[in-house]
């Protein structure tokens, strides 16, 4: 969980210097109470109720009163006096409305006004793989690199852009949109309302697909991977434990998802020459069965392989 938003969800000023980090993805909600160095105290997380933006901003609320409270018994001495939340979608410039998210039911949403109210502490918004670079820049993965892409792999793909040690938003505050760049001419349909977006083959959901489609097709092959269950119940969490327990179906599954994450580190580093990627997001939990392969595919397509620094590290914050 990147706890920690460009300068402001760093909470200064109380007697503990607390604050509550929020990350809303398609799939979970997690929170965290963080210190000043950047470390998560404590914890909770619950589902998105992805379809209901009133319930979104209800659960955010719930899961900050929570942790106040459990904070209250655990470390009666300090004090939580401003809440962060990442937000998958696109922040406005002010870091108040979220304008559009295509894996959750926010269009022109004032979130940061939503959750003060029910909370009654200083809130601010920003987008979670913004979120994450700027943690990983500070105390991560990316620190001692001033031009840092992350790339967030959950439901979707994000991505947060560090360079000359400044987080870039662009003109209107949505940029580093990566998981939108077209892959796939005329391909799949995305959120987003075009097709062939990055994220429709190398995220979380590709991946669901992918193994979804496999066991429907050759169910005896993606037996293992199944366990008893029809292929419309098959997660995420299962095809990432069917491939630590080595089963083939799952593993090929993850190498078509990272043979696509590293074609598109490989037109990013082309474009922003980055000194190192990080990928963080839920997908990552699987480390090396995603990372393996999309380092690989990555310096297959990387120009000038051979001759520039080559560096993909996992998230740590």
């Amino acid at each position: 969980m990147s706890a920690v938003t460009s300068g402001s969800a760093s909470a200064s000023g109380g007697r503990g210097g607390l604050a509550i980090g929020v990350d809303v993805g398609g799939t979970k909600i997690a929170a965290g109470v963080v210190d000043e160095r950047g470390q998560v105290i404590t914890s909770m997380r619950r589902p998105t109720p992805s379809h209901d933006r009133v319930e979104v901003a209800d659960t955010i609320a719930a899961l900050v009163t929570d942790l106040i409270a459990a904070m209250r018994t655990e470390r009666p001495q300090d004090e939580v006096t401003a809440v962060g939340i990442g937000a998958a979608g696109w922040i406005d410039r002010d870091r108040a409305t979220v304008l559009f998210a295509p894996n959750l039911a926010w269009r022109n949403e004032p979130l940061r006004d939503e959750v003060a109210r029910r909370v009654g502490l200083p809130v601010v918004v920003e987008n979670d793989a913004n979120a994450m670079a700027w943690a990983e820049y500070r105390f991560g993965a990316g620190r001692g690199h001033t031009d840092l892409v992350c790339v967030t792999v959950g439901t979707g793909i994000g991505g947060g852009l560090v360079l000359d040690g400044r987080l870039q938003r662009g003109a209107f505050g949505i940029g580093a949109e990566m998981g939108h760049m077209i892959m796939v001419p005329g391909g799949l349909p995305c959120g987003c309302g075009n097709r062939g977006c990055w994220e429709q083959y190398a995220s979380g959901r590709a991946l669901v697909r992918l193994a979804r489609e496999m066991a429907t097709s050759t169910p005896s092959a993606a037996r293992a991977m199944l366990g008893g269950r029809s292929p419309e119940e098959l997660t995420g969490p299962d095809i990432t434990a069917a491939a630590r327990d080595g089963d083939p179906a799952a593993t090929k599954c993850f190498e078509e998802i990272g043979h696509w994450l590293g074609r598109g580190l490989a037109s990013l580093a082309a474009v922003l020459d980055p000194s190192r990627f990080v990928i963080g997001g839920g997908v990552s939990d699987a480390g090396e069965l995603l990372v393996g392969p999309t380092r690989s595919q990555f310096r297959a397509d990387l120009p000038g392989r051979g001759h520039r620094p080559e560096e993909i590290g996992r998230a740590h914050v």
